[in-house]
């Protein structure tokens, strides 16, 4: 059975960080990539982020430069660093795995809300 679960989301003022973890079983983590998605109100299902099971990375553009995402396989877990939060970047943040798609945040629907004021 696929789980995923994330942590690490909050409230935090614009400019600020937050970690996000997501720990995973139910596949083979080191053979699958992993990215994170994200969904506001209003807003369509995006994917912001993806490391692949070589280490090769994806960001959308509105996140380069401010996230890192990160991988250990020895601990099956993938992380999402935010750097200079924005008050856009505030939405329900998802990991996902093994298949992405582009339906994610409503077909998992398990995410952290993440939330920045400014």
């Amino acid at each position: 059975e696929l789980q995923l679960v994330e942590s690490g989301g909050g409230s935090v003022q614009a400019g600020g960080s937050l970690r996000l973890s997501c720990t995973a079983s139910g596949f083979t983590f080191d053979d699958s990539d992993m990215g994170w998605y994200r969904q506001a109100p209003g807003n369509e299902c995006e994917l912001v982020s993806s490391i692949s099971m070589y280490g090769v990375t994806y960001y959308t553009d509105s996140v380069k430069g401010r996230f890192t995402i990160s991988r250990d396989n020895a601990k099956n877990s993938v992380y999402l660093l935010m750097h200079s939060l924005k008050p856009e970047d505030t939405a329900v943040y998802y990991c996902a795995a093994p298949q992405f798609r582009v339906d994610w945040c409503n077909y998992w629907a398990q995410g952290t809300q993440v939330t920045v004021s400014s």
